[in-house]
């Protein structure tokens, strides 16, 4: 959905300036020459970002920001300033203005300036529930970079096929979202979706959690027990950390999904299931094939479909989209109303590195929002590793 700008000044010629240099960056441009003409194009919800003169013929430009601090979306308003206008144009700061730039306009400022100003109204379009969307479906965000974009589109072919899908990326990149993500959206979402995190398990209980086992297969196992592959029958079975299931095991999967079916431990029966997979880690799984720690034959059988989700620091784009996700998120859980991120913390929150990903940014978000006691996160009420590295 492209970006509207709106440019409020009382010069045809400024505003064929910008609408000619604007268009060709993607943006819809609207003009006004006058504050009614304006207050209209703002009454119909049109002007995502303002760029808004000083001088107008029915008024003082800066007065709109008043106005605009109480619309529902508040458009970020760029201020165009004259030579001899800093006091005003700080003062303007100070009122809510996103930014303000001197005549003659610089393009690569202009540039840089509607890029941040965009990033607000992508956050505030995920917090003022803009994107409409199923709620499980919302709770994995694409964002606006193309991998996330291309990953979106492959998880909901693979959704569609009902494929083996190996979910990999760094700790904290939201592998099991995106695994919930492809169970919404797919044939088998009526379903039960199945996880169980191989880390956790000890390797000698591993092989009971996943194929069952009966009474007296061992010496505990007073009476049968279903195992996660058949509780999974007909539905998603995810396997998260699948890199630490022992090579054994990996085995006994590897026959499982090729024949579609599997004995219960101690037990003579087969059992046929319909299960898909969906497994995840973040190990390099080749290396480990390399080393003798995981089979070739199982990497193959898994990544049907492989989706590598790349960390939060190679798609900060995605950043603003995300803080709206979560503060929408923790709004409702914590009972506040936080409705806006100052420039100032967003900017902190871009130029932040992220090595936790979206785990540590949720955190973030959910600190910020304990410690804010107004409507607006700002740079105080972020933890203090983004502050000093802001500063």
């Amino acid at each position: 959905m492209a970006i509207s700008v709106l440019v409020v000044d009382d010069e045809e010629n400024a505003r064929t300036f910008f609408k000619e240099i604007l268009t060709p960056m993607g943006y819809e441009v609207l003009t006004a020459g006058t504050l009614a003409e304006a207050r209209e194009h703002l009454r119909r919800g049109s002007g995502d970002v303002v760029l808004l003169d000083v001088n107008l013929p029915d008024g003082y430009g800066p007065n709109l920001l008043y106005e605009i601090s109480k619309m529902p979306l508040r458009p970020p308003t760029i201020m165009i300033t004259a030579y001899g206008e800093i006091d005003m144009a700080v003062q303007a700061m100070k009122d809510g203005a996103h930014d303000f730039l001197n005549k003659p306009i610089q393009i690569n400022q202009l540039e840089q300036s509607l890029k941040r100003a965009c990033e607000i109204v992508s956050m505030r379009r995920e917090l003022d529930h803009l994107r409409q969307r199923d709620q499980q479906q919302a709770q994995f965000i694409v964002g606006q970079s193309k991998p996330m974009r291309a990953i979106a589109s492959q998880a909901q072919r693979a959704a569609a096929a009902s494929v083996s899908v190996l979910i990999t990326g760094e700790t904290g990149t939201g592998k099991e979202v995106l695994a919930r993500f492809i169970h919404s959206i797919g044939p088998r979402a009526g379903k039960q979706f199945i996880a169980i995190n191989c880390a956790a398990i000890q390797s000698t209980m591993l092989e009971a959690e996943l194929f069952g086992y009966e009474a007296g297969a061992f010496t505990s196992a007073e009476r049968r027990k279903t195992g996660l592959m058949e509780v999974a029958d007909g539905s998603i079975l995810f396997l998260d950390e699948i890199s630490s299931m022992p090579v054994d095991i990996q085995a006994k999967l590897l026959r499982a999904l090729e024949e579609r079916a599997f004995r219960r431990v101690g037990g003579t029966n087969l059992i046929k299931v319909d299960v898909q997979i969906l497994a995840a880690s973040n190990r390099d799984l080749k290396t480990m094939i390399k080393n003798g720690q995981f089979r070739e034959d199982l990497y193959y059988r898994l990544k049907v479909v492989d989706l590598h989700l790349p960390p939060l620091r190679e798609r900060k784009e995605d950043v603003p989209e995300l803080i709206g996700f979560f503060v929408r998120k923790f709004n409702a859980r914590m009972g506040v109303n936080v409705r806006d991120v100052s420039p100032r913390a967003m900017q902190a929150l871009q130029d932040y590195d992220w090595p936790g990903n979206i785990r540590e940014l949720s955190n973030a978000v959910e600190r910020a929002l304990l410690f804010c006691d107004e409507e607006v996160v700002d740079l105080e009420h972020l933890p203090a590793d983004i502050i000093q590295s802001a500063a």
